[in-house]
């Protein structure tokens, strides 16, 4: 049977065409029950979002790239391997510190609005891949980050392939932006999605190392580093609404309670807005070791 990612290139018309052949296969495997199908069902979830969550998603804080630098051991020579990047939000936080970044991503609507907005940068490579199969040679990058992405892969699959792609004593960097779910406001924006959003499961997929520290033992090797810094994100009306429509799980333009969704939403920042802005708590949380 054909894999699902045979190449490692630059989107283009011929892309496309093997990208729809592809999904057929894999839309095949999800009626089977086979968990390559429920990886591109994930994938898939991501199609035609590509505009809006490079608009309303946010960046990371200063202080985090400062500690990844000088902690962590990245450097602006270095080669990084950005997995499940989307719209490469973090690849363009790195790119700019120097160096050379394969942004890798299966959707292939995210990736495109990643390479026209990072296309300027001498060491930004697009890559048609996925966690478990990147493409990228053996032992080819010195460090791997999953930005807000971790919760979707297969785990086991995806550190092999870590494994086969670091360089001698390379790490990995797993990073999530996390609403502050003590807050008022982030329990009501919480209630909202589970009464109309289906697919709801948590912010951040459901995904528990968010609140466990042990959560990551079966995947580092020995000690990793936890780190949580503060990202307070501060909205305007359209900046929180699209922040929440840009979520996997949003319901889209067309659904029944579409209109009554974003009602809600409109209510929430009505709520707790200050002169037309509203402070969303925000923490950074950051694992960082060797597998």
């Amino acid at each position: 049977m054909k894999e699902a990612i045979v190449a490692y290139r630059h989107v283009s018309a011929t892309d496309e065409l093997l990208d729809f052949k592809e999904t057929q296969t894999m839309a095949d495997w999800a009626e089977q029950g086979d968990p390559r199908g429920q990886r591109e069902t994930n994938t898939r979830k991501f199609d035609g979002m590509g505009k809006i969550y490079a608009k309303f998603r946010p960046s990371y804080p200063q202080e985090f790239m400062d500690y990844l630098y000088c902690c962590v051991g990245m450097g602006e020579n270095g080669i990084a391997a950005d997995i499940g990047s989307g719209t490469g939000i973090l690849t363009r936080q790195i790119l700019e510190r120097g160096g050379k970044v394969f942004a890798v991503e299966p959707n292939a609507d995210m990736r495109a609005a990643a390479e026209a907005e990072l296309i300027g940068f001498d060491g930004f490579v697009s890559v048609n891949g996925s966690a478990e199969n990147t493409t990228l040679a053996d032992h080819s990058v010195d460090f791997i980050t999953a930005a807000q992405a971790f919760h979707w892969f297969d785990r086991r699959r995806f550190k092999a392939e870590c494994e086969r792609i670091l360089k001698p004593n390379g790490k990995v960097i797993l990073v999530w932006n996390s609403r502050d779910e003590a807050s008022e406001m982030v329990r009501e924006n919480d209630a909202a999605n589970k009464k109309y959003c289906p697919s709801f499961k948590g912010f951040s997929g459901g995904m528990r190392g968010a609140e466990s520290d042990d959560d990551f033992k079966d995947f580092f090797a020995g000690e990793y580093e936890t780190k949580i810094f503060n990202n307070e994100l501060v909205f305007d009306e359209r900046g929180f609404v699209g922040r929440n429509l840009s979520a996997s799980y949003a319901l889209k333009d067309g659904d029944g309670e579409y209109a009554a969704y974003v009602a809600e939403l409109k209510n929430i920042f009505d709520k707790y807005s200050s002169d037309g802005r509203l402070a969303m708590p925000n923490f950074t949380r950051s694992y960082a070791g060797r597998i």
